[in-house]
């Protein structure tokens, strides 16, 4: 949605069908690393950008991520007008290191400082 691509479009560069991107988009099956890579050239991002907020430790179960799942909220915020918006504008962002900033601010903002 950031970039303006569909599922459906970017299944068919990864030659796979846009069930099988879904499934991906919601962790139902796992993305293999050269999978990965190549959906990070299409999007134009870098392979860092799908774990900037995955966590540095391991949990007690081995995983290392939370147990409550906030993807609906996050969904809802990312589907809405202001987070289309918001979304739209960072990703016209070129330089990485202004985006980072805005991201800092944003965490400050919200009193997550790290």
């Amino acid at each position: 949605m950031l970039i303006g691509m569909s599922q459906e479009k970017l299944g068919n560069a990864l030659n796979l069908t846009f069930q099988q991107v879904q499934k991906y988009e919601k962790g139902a099956n796992r993305v293999g690393a050269g999978r990965l890579f190549r959906i990070a050239q299409l999007l134009g991002v870098s392979v860092q950008f799908f774990f900037d907020d995955a966590p540095n430790e391991v949990s007690e179960s081995g995983l290392g991520f939370a147990e409550s799942d906030p993807a609906p909220m996050l969904m809802d915020f990312v589907n809405s007008s202001e987070g289309m918006q918001l979304n739209r504008h960072f990703a016209a962002i070129k330089d990485q290191s202004v985006r980072k900033r805005i991201v800092d601010l944003v965490k400050a903002l919200a009193g997550q400082e790290e």
